[in-house]
């Protein structure tokens, strides 16, 4: 016999109180459950965690949805939002109900030091804030100053990932060679807070935010070029109702002006066939597609291969939401797909452009043991290639 749960009006309030306003009109049509990527794999939680199911606990203040292994499954990666006939901003809801477990002390093991490291380091990568800017070492980036056109906002990913770094150090360099008038603010920066906030960490969002939109008042800073698509989605729409207006555009939107204006020239051939996968944050979230396949396409001798999913219909690297830090056995992640998608369509190179999707793929490419196959890389570091330097 199935124990009675508890219903509380007073948490469905509170949830909708923070942020959860479209919370009713969810009709359970169950279509998010049935496009969500988790249906893809087997595993623990593919068998637990469904979205539809999460919505209809919180709408009838029940109790159940705050079970961790169910409310910080979500990657965030917006196609059931995206499909949503009633138009629900599940995502908003999402992390409404993570934010009342964060609130209460609770903090899920994997990010616990995610957190910690954004109070203490401003970056979730428990990395010493002197050393954001090591990323470029041994090359000469310039300083913003208030005479500079573009703030060059690098991740922290990029900043403290030595394998991250290298993405960082390719777009600099590619934007030097664009002739594009960039600057780098650097130790004084925080992280966006994209991540944190996803995960329900409300107040350390704000605190993050707030101090960056005061460095960037005070520096000067109009036009921000960012490396990762979380923080250019952050930037761009969540930051403005801090106050902080800025026009912000991802990196491979900049390269791709200079690539068809001819200021970037690719000269050295790659004779590889190249199978893009669509970031989340970069293509559903923030409606990025062609600037990418305009760089693949200009690299002479690649070959441009799509995944069976791709575009609005891409599939998640898991990466999103604070998975990331997430532990998820073999065999149950969307990212194994990915890479076994491109060996099938007969790719040599699987590329991305995102921080967060590298390091997903390319641990799921050496889980899969197709290293030595498929090589996965990032769109700054083909172009870097193309331009007769090393990856």
């Amino acid at each position: 016999m199935m124990e009675p749960k508890e219903i509380s009006l007073e948490m469905k309030e509170y949830l909708v109180a923070a942020g959860a306003q479209t919370l009713d009109y969810c009709m359970s049509c169950g279509l998010c459950s049935a496009l969500c990527p988790w249906r893809l794999v087997s595993g623990h939680t593919s068998e637990v965690f469904y979205i539809r199911k999460m919505q209809r606990l919180a709408q009838l203040g029940l109790e159940g949805f705050d079970d961790e292994d169910v409310l910080f499954a979500c990657t965030t990666c917006g196609t059931c939002q995206r499909n949503c006939p009633r138009q629900v901003k599940i995502i908003e809801n999402v992390r409404s109900m993570r934010s009342t477990t964060v609130e209460a002390g609770f903090v899920p093991a994997p990010v616990r030091s995610v957190v910690g490291s954004l109070h203490a380091n401003g970056n979730p990568w428990s990395g010493p804030r002197e050393k954001r800017m090591d990323w470029q070492q041994g090359m000469e980036v310039p300083a913003f100053t208030p005479d500079t056109e573009y703030l060059l906002f690098v991740c922290c990913t990029s900043c403290y990932d030595p394998r991250s770094q290298k993405i960082a150090r390719s777009v600099a360099d590619l934007l030097k060679k664009g002739g594009v008038n960039f600057g780098v603010i650097g130790v004084e920066e925080s992280c966006c807070g994209e991540t944190v906030r996803k995960i329900g960490d409300e107040e350390l969002f704000q605190k993050l935010a707030e101090s960056n939109i005061k460095l960037f008042k005070e520096k000067g800073v109009k036009k921000i070029i960012t490396t990762s698509p979380h923080c250019l989605y952050t930037f761009k729409n969540e930051y403005p109702e801090l106050g902080g207006e800025f026009e912000v555009v991802h990196y491979t939107q900049v390269l791709a002006d200079l690539v068809q204006e001819g200021k970037l020239p690719l000269t050295t051939p790659l004779d590889k066939k190249v199978a893009y996968h669509d970031p989340c944050y970069l293509g559903r979230h923030n409606e990025i597609f062609e600037a990418p396949r305009t760089l693949l396409k200009a690299v002479p001798g690649a070959e441009l291969i799509e995944l069976s999913r791709a575009k609005e219909r891409s599939l998640c690297c898991a990466g999103g939401g604070g998975r990331l830090w997430a532990e998820v056995p073999r065999g149950e992640r969307f990212g194994e797909l990915r890479v076994l998608d491109a060996e099938e369509r007969g790719a040599d190179i699987l590329a991305t452009a995102c921080p967060y999707c590298m390091i997903m793929l390319e641990a799921d490419c050496l889980a899969l043991d197709k290293q030595e196959k498929i090589k996965v890389m990032e769109i700054s570091e083909l172009l870097s290639v193309s331009m007769g330097r090393e990856s």
